[in-house]
């Protein structure tokens, strides 16, 4: 990201492959809204230090509610990332979050494993 034109184009031809393109970490870092407009991606990952609070912190939860609902009116996916209790499901679910990724279903595993456990 930085250089957001070479970046801009060279998302846009992975799209045009048909690979659909995902900003990680949605919230801190780089991802900021200015960039978001303009750039072509599919699906938005909600950072996990705004997850791991979404019980506990009312500021959390609501940084995720936004994100949900941005996602949404941009026509983008959302996807909450660090998932690892039950507790962050189910308020996930309250706020909208249909797709999750964390260590409540399974650790990080090399790509290699990946058909196997796609098999289950």
């Amino acid at each position: 990201m930085l250089d957001p034109e070479t970046a801009i184009d060279a998302l846009g031809a992975v799209r045009d492959l048909g690979v659909e393109v995902a900003v990680d970490d949605f919230g801190t870092g780089f991802s900021s809204l200015a960039r978001l407009k303009h750039l072509p991606v599919d699906t938005l990952k909600i950072d996990r230090s705004f997850v791991s609070g979404i019980v506990t912190s009312a500021t959390d939860r609501e940084i995720v509610r936004t994100i949900v609902w941005l996602s949404r009116g941009l026509g983008l996916d959302v996807v909450a990332e660090g998932v690892e209790e039950q507790e962050q499901v189910e308020m996930l679910l309250e706020l909208g979050c249909r797709r999750a990724q964390g260590w409540l279903w399974s650790p990080a595993v090399p790509a290699d494993e990946v058909p196997r456990l796609a098999r289950v």
